[in-house]
């Protein structure tokens, strides 16, 4: 263990490998995570086609959780940050390739509220078996299942 609290956030929408690798990087790495999954409203502005519905997302994520063994809390974010730039004793963000960008960001915020930043861990895209990165939208769209294997039409 590298860190004592960790933070991770999404949508987590059609739960898949890169999901996974994500929340398994951060259990690695950290005693304590908090897991900010977006709600409804807030992941039906940004996303296309249709995402399940926020309890559905959480559970998938606590079952998936559960079997790593990591102390966690979940919490509903509707905004960019939820609490990753509020929450002091914060010392890392693990983050995808898509999401890196955002990680500077909240701590450029977190350092004007007088927090200290975290440590960014990037997690590479996990590769559906086309290559291409596995993603919820790729799923919802039926070209992959949740384990990046192509879909027959």
């Amino acid at each position: 263990m590298t860190f004592s609290k960790t933070i991770v956030g999404g949508t987590f929408d059609h739960f898949h490998k890169g999901h996974e690798a994500i929340l398994e990087t951060a259990c690695d790495l950290s005693g304590s995570i908090i897991v900010g999954i977006t709600g409804d409203e807030f992941a039906e502005k940004f996303r296309t086609g249709q995402i399940e519905p926020f309890q559905i997302r959480k559970q998938k994520v606590e079952k998936f959780l559960d079997s790593l063994g990591t102390r966690y809390s979940i919490v509903e974010i509707n905004d960019f940050y939820g609490p990753s730039t509020t929450e002091k004793g914060l010392d890392a963000i693990v983050v995808s390739e898509e999401t890196s960008l955002r990680a500077k960001e909240i701590n450029a915020v977190r350092v004007k509220k007088g927090l200290k930043k975290m440590s960014i861990v990037e997690v590479p895209y996990v590769l559906a078996e086309d290559g291409k990165p596995i993603s919820s939208e790729r799923i919802r769209r039926g070209e992959i299942d949740e384990e990046g294997k192509k879909r027959s039409r």
